[in-house]
């Protein structure tokens, strides 16, 4: 029998109907002007907020990929735990994660590979309401296509060290991406939210993952793990795109801060 782990935020985070969700997503995708590249990035850092709110931000990182459909065919995302509390870094034990555009394998073998990792287990309750994973589904399905399988994780009270060593065995691999998955300061009014939001995004861009807090980013924990892995592999961090909540669709005066990178 195979288990499921069906959407949880759709008709809140993004609409429930497929059709009106893959032209919503095609229309933020089309609107970016993307270079062709050379090869596919090891992973981009990308907000995972509501559509409307995050979804343009979330759009410029996710443009890159359409061009490696077909290359891409395992993702690895990493978000952080917003429901249940996680020692570690979580894993689901389902065989299927269900959006509104269809089922995604999960990758069995790698997710094994991972359970063998120091702080890594499974845990289905961090998954079965968790948004920061499931919201960037959709987006992998309609520029990856359906030739991929999936390895969700969520960080928990995990240091960058442990999150480094686990991500270490799938990244740059040939065929695979790590998507991670924060958004950045929250409920300031926009104009303190830029200011700090262009100092965390600075922090990344160098590479700087020793400081960066959950205030800067509520990822930390997935962020300065990857940031940590570039590092090793003397890697860049590019800034695609840098904004909040009141640039899309939200009030000025308690916004949420959003955004959006790739690892070359």
């Amino acid at each position: 029998m195979t288990t499921i782990r069906p959407a949880a935020v759709a008709g809140s985070f993004y609409p429930v109907d497929a059709r009106q969700l893959a032209l919503m997503i095609d229309a933020m995708i089309g609107s970016v002007e993307v270079a062709l590249d050379e090869a596919p990035p090891p992973a981009i850092i990308v907000p995972h907020a509501g559509y409307v709110y995050s979804g343009p931000i979330a759009a410029t990182a996710y443009a890159k990929l359409v061009q490696w459909r077909g290359t891409i065919n395992r993702v690895v995302v990493i978000g952080p735990a917003h429901r249940v509390a996680v020692g570690g870094l979580a894993l689901s034990s389902a065989d299927e994660f269900v959006t509104p555009l269809g089922a995604i394998p999960m990758d069995g073998p790698a997710n094994r590979m991972l359970l063998r990792q120091p702080g890594v287990y499974v845990n289905d309750r961090a998954h079965a309401m968790e948004h920061s994973v499931e919201v960037h589904l959709p987006f992998l399905q309609r520029t990856l296509g359906d030739e991929w399988s999936l390895v969700p994780v969520v960080a928990g009270s995990a240091d960058a060290t442990t999150v480094a060593d686990a991500l270490a065995l799938f990244w740059g691999e040939p065929g695979t991406l790590v998507v991670v998955s924060t958004d950045l300061s929250h409920f300031y009014d926009s104009r303190a939210a830029h200011k700090l939001d262009t100092a965390t995004a600075a922090a990344i861009v160098a590479d700087k993952w020793e400081a960066l807090t959950g205030h800067d980013a509520c990822g930390a924990v997935p962020l300065r793990g990857a940031l940590l892995l570039a590092r090793r592999h003397g890697e860049q961090v590019q800034l695609l795109d840098l904004r909040n909540s009141a640039d899309t669709a939200g009030p000025a005066d308690r916004v949420v801060g959003y955004g959006s990178f790739v690892v070359r």
